[in-house]
């Protein structure tokens, strides 16, 4: 039996499996990876013929480098398990599999009560949670309105932690109701009793996709990544390549991706996974590929589509961005990702009044949307509303310590209100998490400019780190030159003046900051009694009009006199930008 049948096998089995215990987002995604792995085109139908496509060339091109046909790292079941099942009578069941279906979670629940089946136990305990879950948010709503913050929790889960911790020490448990105590020690922060839970599951049963999504949200550092005890099945390789797309470790991410479509051809999560990574690494050119083909693919998806949408929003495409919104718009308005890009389109074109009122649709449906509260705060920043800036991030870092972007908009907003000293420790917080971002590391840099700390030595290094981490803006260097000249370090300054002069030259750019850096070098050549060279930059500032011209014949003239090697310019600050 070929590998990829195997693979088949497998996840058929486990879409039947997940389903029946309505775990419907976990064998959604085994489904959609199950028609993501490269069929034989010889056997295919044309229905088929979709995913064996040679056309569509940007999946292949993503791949940098040809994976064979080899399996990923990790083994392979020849098929999926069958499960023991339950001893309790199927009618009853599949009773209360309609009412869960139907929303009725505790009628399901009831119609369960004395069953001791595996199956049983999982559906009612899951059922009871679900319940639980959907009272808090009636009660979120009653007490503290759509968004306001409220103490209330699920009521079931001390009787859950309760009930499933006396079944796992019987031994009576299995992986699906390992996956649900896991669940419950989560949101009661029992976060490594969780993580131990979680791995049992998983271990134990490898293809339910949420388990696999939960642990993956306890391993906030790469020692507790490390750390567990994991069996070696293909599964890991999937949650592993998630795992450091969210630690920040991008090409570790691609190259697991890179690996998993030596199998997992035509997936078009893995491709919305790529589509991630590269929109954080800034390339978002590759990224508005891969979403504009995974459209084309799937024209009614709305998964990952909040991320094609801020891909639109920094490159300012309008037209774009309003094509998606309408698409989504037209698809299901109510998703929290659809809220999002409508927020955004409306962001886009400076309606931040309307931007906000979609954010705040976006967490009514789903309060622990982190993109939302984000995304909430850059609006309220561009409203100078810093106080509600302020708890719209300060909910985003709630929800994942790790987000950046909140760390950063904090700082930005303190910033604003010129508190330097809160926002440089935000600033910190955003550049641990992101070190590669140099973004994060200019802003940091300024915030030390500030007159309050006037700290230019720490500024100098922030700098530093900006340019060496792909400043494509050219802030960076920029700024180096100024402040190295404004300590007197006219060497080290004129280093970096004429790095900023050859990049403007190389992307044909001009601007004050060019006139800033001829007018610079041509004092400090001359200064060096490099005469020549200061009569090129000379030369060259008589091709601008306005006072530069003058100061440049000046400086010409005092050259032919040999003025004394001190002369120095004393209006270059007037060009300064």
């Amino acid at each position: 039996m070929g590998t990829r049948e195997s693979y088949r096998m497998e996840l058929r089995a486990a879409i039947h499996q997940l389903g029946e215990r309505c775990l419907y987002s976990a064998a959604k995604w085994a489904a959609e990876q199950l028609v993501g792995i490269e069929h034989d085109i010889t056997k295919s139908t044309p229905s088929q013929h979709r995913f064996c496509r040679e056309s569509s060339s940007i999946k292949m091109r993503l791949r940098r480098n040809e994976v064979s046909a080899t399996p990923p790292a990790g083994v392979s079941y020849v098929g999926t398990p069958i499960l023991e099942e339950d001893d309790i009578e199927n009618d009853f069941f599949l009773l209360a599999k309609s009412y869960f279906d139907s929303r009725e979670y505790r009628r399901a629940a009831h119609v369960l009560r004395g069953h001791k089946g595996k199956k049983a136990i999982f559906l009612r305990g899951y059922a009871l949670y679900l319940a639980g879950e959907k009272r808090k948010e009636e009660e979120m709503i009653e007490l503290a309105g759509p968004l306001g913050k409220s103490e209330t929790v699920n009521a079931e889960l001390v009787g859950l932690e309760r009930e499933l911790s006396t079944e796992r020490k019987k031994g009576t448990i299995d992986a699906f109701g390992l996956y649900l105590y896991g669940v419950v020690l989560k949101e009661k922060g029992c976060e490594d009793l969780a993580r131990t839970v979680f791995v049992e599951s998983v271990n134990e049963y490898p293809w339910n996709w949420s388990a696999w999504s939960e642990l993956q949200s306890l391993c906030t550092t790469l020692n507790i990544l490390n750390s567990l005890n994991l069996k070696n099945h293909w599964m890991k390789d999937f949650f592993l390549a998630n795992a450091y797309l969210e630690l920040k470790m991008f090409n570790e991410a691609l190259s697991k991706y890179d690996s998993l479509q030596g199998i997992f051809r035509f997936s078009d999560y893995i491709q919305a996974q790529v589509a991630t990574v590269q929109y954080n690494l800034r390339e978002f050119d590759e990224a508005e590929l891969i979403f504009e083909e995974l459209l084309r693919s799937d024209p009614y998806r709305v998964e990952h589509m909040d991320i094609y949408s801020n891909v639109l929003y920094v490159k300012e495409c309008p037209a774009a961005q309003s094509y998606l919104a309408h698409k989504v718009f037209l698809t299901d308005k109510y998703r929290p990702e659809s809220c999002c890009i409508i927020g955004n389109y409306y962001s886009l074109k400076g309606q931040h009044e309307k931007a906000v009122l979609y954010f705040r649709r976006a967490l009514r449906l789903n309060r622990k949307y982190l993109s939302a509260w984000t995304l909430m705060g850059h609006e309220y920043v561009e409203m100078k509303n810093a106080p509600a800036a302020i708890d719209a991030y300060r909910r985003a870092v709630d929800i994942n310590p790790r987000d950046c972007r909140a760390w950063y908009g904090l700082g930005q907003t303190y910033e604003t209100m010129a508190m330097p000293y809160y926002a440089l420790y935000y600033f910190r917080k955003s550049v641990y998490l992101q070190p590669t971002d140099s973004r994060l590391w200019i802003a940091m840099a300024q915030c030390y400019e500030t007159d309050q700390l006037h700290m230019l030595e720490e500024a100098v290094k922030c700098y530093k780190r900006a340019a060496h981490n792909n400043d494509t803006e050219g802030i960076a260097i920029h700024r180096l030159a100024k402040l190295h000249s404004k300590l007197g370090r006219n060497d080290q300054a004129a280093i970096y003046y004429k790095m900023n002069l050859e990049k403007m030259e190389a992307e044909q750019r001009e601007g004050l900051e060019m006139v800033e850096a001829l007018l610079f070098l041509a004092n400090h050549c001359k200064t060096e009694n490099s005469f020549e060279e200061a009569e090129m930059y000379c030369t060259r500032l008589l091709d601008y009009s306005g006072p530069e011209k003058e100061t440049a014949k000046s400086l010409l003239q005092g050259m032919r006199s040999t003025p004394p090697s001190g002369y120095l310019l004393t209006n270059m600050d007037h060009f300064a930008p």
